[in-house]
């Protein structure tokens, strides 16, 4: 199912629609002021997803300043729990865009023991989807971490 956000935009109103490639290869974990956080199936590596909920946007700068300040606050927020949550070597925090031109910000915990340390995750091995108890937990889990200093809600 489709996910549709409405935004007013100044001319009119436009729709927020997840791209296909990210619903596809994610789970909803919650709503932030701005963004959907979202996790990626891939259990090799703790990684996490922010999607401002804004139509027809690509860049960072696209965004209004207000916007750009609240996703800088929220991806904060999301990174230094991760890094401490997973006790991680070092946090990579991406907005490539090149597969998926939708505005996404990709956070991922990262460890010198990882399979594609110390290059990115891109296109290293095949992705190891999470069984569904343990992503069942893991989706908890990070409800209870992140409730607070993202305000998390969690309908879609």
């Amino acid at each position: 199912m489709k996910s549709r956000t409405q935004h007013a935009s100044a001319g009119g109103c436009s729709l927020f629609e997840l791209d296909a490639r990210l619903a596809a290869d994610t789970y909803f974990v919650g709503k932030t002021p701005l963004c959907r956080l979202l996790l990626m199936d891939d259990a090799r590596f703790p990684w996490l997803i922010l999607v401002p909920e804004v139509a027809a946007v690509s860049e960072p700068f696209d965004l209004s300043e207000a916007n750009q300040a609240a996703l800088w606050r929220e991806s904060m927020h999301l990174s230094r729990f991760l890094k401490a949550h997973y006790q991680a070597d070092k946090l990579n925090i991406a907005a490539l865009g090149n597969q998926v031109p939708q505005l996404h910000l990709h956070h991922i915990a990262r460890y010198h023991s990882d399979v594609a340390w110390p290059g990115p995750v891109w296109g290293i091995g095949t992705p190891e989807a999470y069984a569904a108890e343990a992503v069942t937990h893991l989706i908890r889990t990070l409800r209870e971490g992140l409730a607070i200093p993202l305000s998390l809600t969690l309908t879609e």
